[in-house]
């Protein structure tokens, strides 16, 4: 799988920011991130984390017959391997032009410069010699893959113990841990690789490139010193020009990073090695948070008993006796009640002033149906009370005129009435 390539706009701000002086975690051009190294439970078992970038390096001894050419000189053997847990870009089981560089370099820079005594690695001449195995793992990509494994690497063999060997006659006996307690590694010096990433044709500089930064950078140097400012091995990549005063620039910038580093990884093996000796919790036990399990232990505490039950006697003496009826609650705001037992109901008092208020309701609508009737009694009016004639309704415009009309149709009513009884 191909790693994703940066936009544009990505790019263009990245150079942007290294042209102002600024990077994207905030550090300045020749600040390293934040190391933290932490050892395993075995000897020789470490983690390094830069930044982001997380590795683990293992080593590991074993006896082997020496080369023809170096019969009396142990072998010294690395091997890197990227893993498609640390970037997706990386592909198992296929070792990629990366991992070839990056083995290469390492090699120059531990194996090369001699940094370990590798005859006294010898255990019989020409026949048994210890092979020095050292395999890094690269957990998390983050950039600067290079820094991160060299100190792995030697800060796994300054921690690493081989068993001791006993010789008698042609047979070879390893010991135990147990039996003799293991042997450190003669180490003369400790190697450090210092990466640089150089921008627009080496016009600007920057420390410990993120893994962002190595996408558009233009060219990389790696110089590999120890705290004798002794250089051990300098590479240059990317197919950049570099001047004579920029690679002392940066041999110079190398020195410092590396005194530092080792002050660090020599404290480093230093509190692991009193935690040790102390019996401590160390390697994997260190970073578990310890947490213990209390629900079931209790702790006894004092209680003064004395004079318990005539305290007791004068507190129920001197109370108050309680009284037998319990009062009638406060209604805290209009519309609440309480209702229990013992308690009288509040809700009365509401229901009485609602009564109240209907009954004045009601009041009300009588007085309104009253007016309406009168209303329609002057309106209306019954023409005749016998049965074959029809009953005739007038609707006036005004009360006034109402009135008026309904007496003169009452009175021609009257006179008609009266003289067909007469006709009758």
């Amino acid at each position: 799988m191909k790693d994703t390539p940066l936009s544009n706009c990505e790019r263009d701000f990245l150079l942007k920011a290294i042209e102002e002086k600024k990077r994207l975690d905030g550090r300045q051009t020749y600040d390293y991130r934040k190391m933290k190294i932490t050892f395993g439970t075995d000897y020789g078992c470490c983690f390094v984390d830069l930044g982001k970038t997380r590795v683990m390096a293992q080593v590991s001894g074993e006896l082997v017959a020496p080369k023809e050419n170096r019969p009396n000189e142990g072998i010294m053997f690395f091997n890197i391997e990227l893993s498609p847990m640390a970037s997706p870009a990386f592909e198992q089981g296929r070792q990629s032009e990366l991992s070839v560089k990056l083995n290469r370099q390492l090699e120059r820079c531990l194996r090369n410069s001699k940094c370990i005594d590798t005859e006294s690695l010898c255990v019989v001449s020409g026949e048994k010699v210890w092979q020095i195995r050292v395999d890094v793992h690269m957990l998390n990509h983050d950039g600067n893959l290079m820094d991160a494994a060299s100190i792995a690497a030697i800060t796994a063999l300054c921690h690493f113990k081989r068993p001791d060997v006993g010789i008698q006659g042609d047979e070879v006996t390893v010991y135990s841990p147990e039996e003799r307690d293991p042997i450190p590694l003669s180490i003369y010096h400790m190697p450090i690789s210092v990466s640089f990433s150089f921008f627009q044709q080496g016009t600007y500089l920057l420390v410990d490139p993120c893994e962002r930064e190595e996408r558009v950078m233009d060219g990389l140097l790696m110089i590999a010193m120890n705290k004798h400012r002794e250089i051990c091995s300098i590479q240059s990549s990317g197919g950049i020009m570099l001047l004579k005063e920029q690679v002392m620039r940066c041999s110079k910038i190398a020195s410092v990073k590396v005194s530092e580093i080792t002050e660090l990884i020599s404290k480093a093996l230093e509190n692991d090695k009193r935690a040790r000796k102390a019996g401590g919790r160390c390697g994997f036990a260190e970073s578990m948070p310890q947490e213990r399990i209390t629900a079931l232990k209790t702790d006894e505490t004092s209680v003064e008993m004395t004079d318990a039950s005539e305290r007791a006697n004068d507190i129920v003496e001197n109370a108050e006796v309680p009284p037998q009826t319990v009062p009638s609650p406060v209604v805290p705001a209009p519309g609440v009640g309480q209702v229990g037992q013992g308690l009288q109901n509040t809700w009365g008092l509401e229901e009485e002033e609602e009564d109240g208020d209907e009954e004045e309701e009601e009041q009300k609508m009588e007085e309104e149906q009253d007016e309406k009737e009168d209303s329609r009694e002057g309106d209306v009016v019954e023409i005749s009370d016998s049965e074959e004639e029809e009953v005739v309704i007038l609707h006036p415009e005004t009360q006034d005129k109402s009135s008026k009309n309904a007496a003169s149709s009452s009175n021609q009513k009257g006179g008609k009435t009266s003289k067909q009884r007469e006709k009758k």
